[in-house]
């Protein structure tokens, strides 16, 4: 029985107070344990600040979390202070920051936490400090090879009640999308989300709907030429390899009721045809979950929300959604967690 690692994220946002009220729900709603990485101090300041009477813990290793969480919040201390400074950056809270996903993703390649729960980072907090990684998922993928010798390839999924998505390209500007979206990459994120839903998510044959990346998937090319000779071969190069891939499909018409009921995955070519849709429909209980990793991980599906820091004001059923999912993909993977919600 082991514990899942919850980080810290941006201690200036919402991180933190939504942790602290997904601990403070534990027994009500019946949630697995989680450690958090992060400095007791700022979680100490940070519980005065919302008003909560929790009790709060260092630990020395991760093994103390499952009796203690019954009582108090297990806290893995961080070599790097954090300040409390709710809705202002403080590049100095960087290099804690990075330590949380750090010591989290060892932690569970070595057997020792269940799943990584991520809290949101401020990207720009975090470049001003030296970082060099274009987001969360991308940092994860080079922790890993780092760590095991062997390079992984980092798929996003958004998975709500109602819609889950994956975007091809992730964090790229728009008109860098064309350019970088080829047949080989679709078909290696097809076949880690295929996979992946099978192994950790329980769908036995999971459909996936391929979007278009024109107005109305180019109009058999009348509108641009991507969507025929990049999409379509794509597609049926995964439905050669037996997945149930089709498309594609226009972004327009794709994500209404009737339509998502055909499909367990919407395919989208980038950022913003997946996220918007999977945010509009259920922003407060869609999940950011990584595929292709050697580990489980899931985050909250918000920002840092920094101007909600510390005012009582976030919503935490999204940091409550990803720990239940991030406990429910870890015992799928072998890795139960101690009472998996």
């Amino acid at each position: 029985m082991l514990p899942l690692a919850l980080t810290v994220g941006e201690p200036s946002g919402i991180g933190p107070d939504v942790a602290l009220a997904a601990f403070e729900a534990r027994a009500a709603l019946g949630l697995p344990p989680f450690l958090m990485l992060a400095d007791p101090a700022m979680l100490h300041r940070r519980a005065a600040r919302l008003g909560l009477s929790l009790a709060i813990e260092a630990i020395e290793a991760p093994e103390a979390a499952i009796d203690l969480f019954p009582r108090a919040l297990p806290v893995l201390p961080l070599a790097n202070r954090h300040e409390e400074t709710p809705g202002r950056l403080d590049t100095a809270n960087a290099l804690g920051t990075i330590e949380a996903i750090d010591r989290a993703v060892r932690l569970v390649l070595e057997g020792r936490c269940c799943g990584i729960v991520t809290a949101p980072i401020d990207k720009k907090a975090l470049y001003d400090a030296g970082f060099r990684h274009p987001g969360h998922t991308e940092y994860l993928a080079d922790l890993c090879a780092a760590i095991l010798g062997r390079p992984f390839m980092p798929v996003m999924l958004l998975a709500g009640p109602e819609l889950s998505c994956v975007p091809v390209t992730i964090h790229i500007p728009l008109s860098e999308v064309p350019k970088q979206l080829t047949t080989e990459l679709i078909v290696a994120t097809a076949r880690i989300t295929a996979r992946d839903l099978r192994e950790r998510l329980g769908f036995p044959e999971p459909r996936l709907a391929v979007s278009g990346l024109n107005p109305h998937a180019g109009e058999r090319g009348a509108i641009g030429e991507e969507d025929e000779r990049v999409i379509r071969p794509a597609v049926e190069a995964l439905r050669a390899e037996g997945i149930d891939a089709f498309g594609p499909l226009p972004g327009d018409t794709m994500f209404h009721p009737e339509a998502r009921h055909g499909y367990d995955v919407a395919l989208c070519m980038y950022h913003d045809q997946a996220l918007i849709p999977a945010k509009t429909l259920a922003f407060d209980e869609t999940v950011n979950v990584t595929l292709g990793l050697p580990l489980v991980r899931t985050s909250p599906d918000h920002g840092t929300a920094s101007n909600l820091a510390g005012t009582g004001a976030a919503r935490p059923a999204s940091m409550i959604a990803a720990i239940r999912l991030a406990a429910r993909m870890a015992e799928r993977a072998g890795r139960p967690a101690s009472t998996a919600a």
